[in-house]
């Protein structure tokens, strides 16, 4: 059998399309594999940031070098079909909108041919069906692009404005997932505050649908920008509370200064941003918040910086992605004054992650010798497990049996800044 590698690079919106390609091509008879003992490889590509792109047209040169065949997938050719067509003239390209012709992109690309297949449409990504890389955990992708206009976006070039998929096809999805064994149901898109905007329809509405599903799950609720959280902010609350909703609230903060957010256009403000987590730790006590923030964006100052460090500290949030700044071609930041240098951005990252280390340390602290109900699912290194609690707080357990998909009472024991460690209580 022809033996076929998918390498995917980004979001869990780019893993659930690798899993949509996946299923295609095992349908079609095809062997998937995940050594370099292959015959065709499919890149799955990102372009959020440049050493992620930078990473990726490496692994290519490399690839081509070794005469492998190649297909480039994703949102590099989609948000750059002129300098990919150009630049590789040899490889075969399938786009973010594309997934279900992938085995006629696999055809063509064996048979000697180079296949370009870019279209505009999310219409064609409806329904399909995938092979779950983690047999417990089902994305299911609510919409594709996004309403906003961020300065320094570049992903917007690639999935386009916002198209939201039918509620009734993302529930018939969810339900078949939970049939096949899924305990997890990851909801993703570039944006899933803003889901329904453009067919008149809320986030809030498809989470109601979802949690009546039966069947022993939870939800993990995907990334929402603060401005869409604000237009939908009691009925998000009132639906999160239901116990089948993982109490994980991931909202992008970006910056502390308001300049710096008018600047990106992010469309709410510093006191916007506080008044959503306020709203939500007054209903969701011990609600785990998960935030990013990007360092030196053009016109960062000391000052602007500093603001930022004060909204961390004062947030105190369990996760924290912390972004350097990376110029990305055609976006409106790239042509901005007042850019940092490079090791002005690393020595800003530098700076910031030890406060939010201290901080994250000192919060899981407080989670020794408590104890939770939690489900594993995910392996770890040998020997270990990693489980969620309701919290989606990730726990990790010594064990030489088999615990995956258990679902297990534990107490925590130790902690990092990263994760928490515990023992099972017999």
């Amino acid at each position: 059998m022809t033996k076929i590698k998918i390498e995917t690079y980004g979001c869990s919106a780019n893993q659930a399309d690798s899993e949509s390609m996946a299923y295609l091509l095992k349908k079609a008879n095809y062997e998937l594999t995940d050594s370099e003992n292959f015959d065709l490889i499919i890149l799955n590509t990102c372009t959020v940031k440049t050493p992620t792109e930078n990473k990726i047209l490496r692994r290519i040169k490399n690839l081509r070098k070794e005469n492998k065949k190649i297909i480039v997938a994703g949102c590099i050719p989609q948000a750059e079909p002129d300098y990919i067509k150009s630049k590789f003239k040899d490889l075969s390209i399938l786009g973010v909108f594309d997934i279900s012709d992938v085995v006629e992109c696999v055809e063509k690309t064996l048979s000697g041919k180079r296949a370009v297949i870019l279209s505009s449409s999310s219409k064609k990504k409806i329904g399909l069906v995938r092979i779950r890389k983690n047999p417990i955990i089902e994305i299911i992708p609510i919409s594709e692009g996004c309403l906003g206009n961020c300065a320094y976006c570049k992903t917007k070039q690639a999935r386009k404005n916002l198209f939201s998929f039918p509620i009734s096809e993302i529930v018939h999805q969810a339900k078949q997932a939970i049939k096949t064994g899924a305990k997890e149901i990851w909801i993703t898109s570039q944006d899933t505050g803003c889901y329904g905007f453009d067919q008149g329809h809320t986030l809030p509405e498809l989470l109601s649908e979802l949690v009546n599903l039966s069947g022993d799950f939870k939800i993990r609720v995907g990334m929402m920008n603060p401005n869409h959280v604000l237009k939908i902010l009691h009925d998000l609350i009132k639906i999160y509370k239901h116990p089948k909703i993982f109490k994980f609230l991931h909202i992008p903060v970006q910056s502390g200064a308001d300049d710096i957010l008018k600047s990106m256009i992010r469309n709410y403000s510093v006191q916007d941003f506080k008044y959503i987590v306020r709203e939500f730790q007054k209903h969701i006590p011990n609600l785990t918040i998960s935030t990013d923030i990007i360092v030196g964006f053009p016109g960062e100052s000391k000052k602007t910086f500093n603001q930022t460090l004060n909204l961390i500290n004062w947030l105190k949030p369990d996760v924290l992605n912390i972004s350097r700044y990376w110029e990305r071609p055609g976006t409106l930041s790239a042509s901005m004054d007042k850019k940092l240098h490079t090791r002005d951005t690393k020595e800003l990252s530098r700076k910031l992650l030890p406060i939010f280390n201290k901080l994250a340390l000192e919060k899981n602290q407080k989670l020794i010798g408590k104890s939770f109900n939690v489900l594993v699912d995910e392996l770890g290194k040998p020997g270990t497990y990693i489980s969620r609690n309701n919290f989606y707080k990730p726990i990790v357990i010594k064990s030489e049996k088999n615990l995956f998909g258990k679902s297990l009472n534990v107490e925590i024991t130790s902690v990092t800044s990263q994760y928490s460690i515990a023992k099972i209580q017999e």
